[in-house]
């Protein structure tokens, strides 16, 4: 189902970035949210999903081989092009500055992460405003609940995962507690509303 965004985005602004965040069940949520964005899709993709830093990781891999766009750990520094998606690397935050530019931190936990949706999201919120379309996955816990409030506050669009669809409610139930979501969402759903709005907006520009 669709919840009425409070705020609105505008309409006139297209979105330049789409960020996702999961954690417990999220690599086979994010298989399937990545694995239905077209090729050559508009905007560049950032995703945190909650990693063991104990070992390492295969992720990029993993996602790669459902998406039809490329995917890539984030580097420090990089830009984020459109058509790429790009994953937060265990135990590092991952933060969007103007200009796309890629900022990798290993500054202190928040709420016992790292990385964090919630960091990410805030990120996003200061440097795209309303350009910015976030969605949260399943997972336990609440993070990304703050960092969606703030993408919201700033004229950006948030989706949520429905909690009846999840594997792990917790964090679908605490972005929606917080008011910060646009449309809530079966799983099979959501990589063709990112679509449709990317592309209406994209169309628009």
């Amino acid at each position: 189902m669709s919840v009425p965004s409070e705020s609105g985005g505008d309409s006139s602004q297209p979105y330049e970035i789409v960020a996702i965040a999961a954690s417990a069940g999220g690599i086979s949520a994010l298989s399937r949210v990545l694995g239905g964005l077209p090729g050559g899709f508009p905007v560049p993709v950032v995703v945190v999903q909650h990693l063991d830093p104990r070992h390492k990781t295969i992720i990029a891999e993993v996602l790669g081989r459902r998406a039809k766009l490329p995917v890539v750990l984030a580097t420090d520094g990089e830009r984020a092009e459109p058509g790429m998606i790009y994953v937060a690397p265990p135990n590092h935050h991952l933060l969007v500055e103007a200009e796309g530019v890629l900022v990798l931190s290993s500054s202190e936990l928040v709420h016992f992460l790292r990385p964090s949706a919630d960091l990410l999201f805030e990120s996003i919120a200061g440097a795209y405003g309303p350009r910015a379309l976030a969605c949260v996955l399943t997972g336990t816990g609440s993070d990304g609940a703050m960092g969606a409030s703030a993408i919201k506050s700033r004229g950006g669009t948030v989706i949520s995962e429905d909690p009846e669809s999840a594997e792990f409610r917790g964090m679908p139930d605490a972005v929606i507690a917080a008011g910060a979501v646009d449309f809530i969402l079966p799983l099979d759903e959501i990589a063709q509303v990112i679509c449709g709005l990317v592309e209406a907006e994209q169309s628009l520009s």
